[in-house]
């Protein structure tokens, strides 16, 4: 048992020796680690003769339990040695700069829990789709001035046999179709946000920018849902007071078919700050999108009887909404990646 003696002393040595928790952590490693020296005793234990093998094995079991309990009390020893710095730990850490979301993203969630609340589903449908979800299913026949590539951006691929051409969504819309089929039977009430493409560029306009659009069919559906959920919309995401007015207009998939404005967040609708005329609208509403009534022959292709249910649709662009309610400029601000500009959000 000469070993197990030696080995005390020279562990009990270098424990008086130790000043750190690096120190004592090799230390640690050096009797106690898979490969440490208590380990390859206890492995030498065949080498003892029989008779002896009880009586060695629980000396060993002896000698690491009094180690382990060293170790540890030096431990507590090392922690509890105060620094010759003074430190206060109730003083709040440092701050960092830390990033957020893109006010666009802030935008989409906070119109998502508006409609959320009269129970309108979220919903996703592809970007890139045919020319029958994105045209034909929404009463836009070939020859259309909305299929010109000037004003859709179709990808080079063979054209599917049945559905046209392959295109990169030009609206929301697209989803109108799919969601009918997908429910079948009314009602529904859905907003469809995601990314649409045009070829345009300018302060108003972007080759992709956002939409959201929003679909309603039941029975008895008429002008006047549609007036009170968009007089919502505006009074939850502009502010107190917002009011909303249509005006007559021709979209090929909804009839009747509307232009949607909002009063001014500017002016309040006055159409004048300060005693002059309102620079933003100078008329005391802003255009906000496009609306109406499901035409019948998009009912009809979305496996709905137009003589049984009504309903009716809208799409608004995200970055318009977000520029009205901040009185913002340019569109392009927000895919310029200045860091000044996204930070006031």
């Amino acid at each position: 048992m000469s070993n197990l003696d030696n080995l005390k002393q020279e562990f009990n040595k270098n424990l008086s020796q130790i000043s750190n928790s690096e120190q004592l952590t090799a230390l640690h490693i050096k009797y106690l680690g898979r490969n440490g020296l208590i380990n390859d005793l206890l492995k030498k234990i065949k080498e003892i003769p029989n008779e002896e093998k009880k009586q060695y094995g629980t000396q060993v079991n002896l000698l690491k339990k009094e180690i382990e309990e060293k170790i540890n009390a030096k431990t507590k020893e090392l922690s509890s040695k105060k620094s010759d710095k003074f430190f206060d730990k109730t003083m709040p850490g440092k701050q960092y700069p830390k990033g957020s979301s893109h006010i666009i993203s802030y935008a989409i969630e906070e119109i998502t829990k508006i409609f959320e609340k009269i129970s309108f589903i979220r919903v996703s449908y592809p970007e890139v789709d045919w020319e029958y979800s994105a045209f034909e299913s929404l009463n836009m026949p070939k020859g259309h001035p909305a299929r010109d590539d000037f004003e859709t951006s179709y990808i080079d691929t063979p054209p599917h046999p049945k559905f046209g051409k392959m295109v990169l969504t030009p609206h929301t819309s697209n989803g109108q179709n799919r969601e009918m089929r997908r429910v079948k039977n009314p009602p529904i009430r859905m907003i469809n946000i995601s990314k649409c493409y045009r070829p345009n560029w300018d302060a108003t306009h972007t080759p992709m920018f956002y939409q959201f659009e929003g679909l309603c069919v039941d029975k008895d559906i008429n002008i006047t849902n549609l007036k009170g959920t968009l007089d919502y919309f505006a009074e939850k995401y502009f502010g107190r007071g917002t009011k909303t007015r249509l005006r007559p207009h021709h979209f090929q998939f909804t009839e009747p078919s509307f232009e949607v404005d909002v009063t001014c967040t500017v002016c309040k609708g006055s159409a004048k700050v300060n005693g002059k005329k309102c620079k933003v609208c100078k008329s005391g509403w802003l255009e906000l999108g496009g609306t109406g009534m499901v035409h019948p022959n998009v009912l009809k292709e979305g496996g709905i009887n137009p003589n049984e249910f009504t309903g009716w649709a809208f799409g608004f662009g995200i970055e318009r909404v977000i520029m009205m309610k901040y009185g913002l400029d340019d569109i392009r601000n927000y895919y310029g990646g200045d860091i000044r500009f996204l930070e006031q959000f």
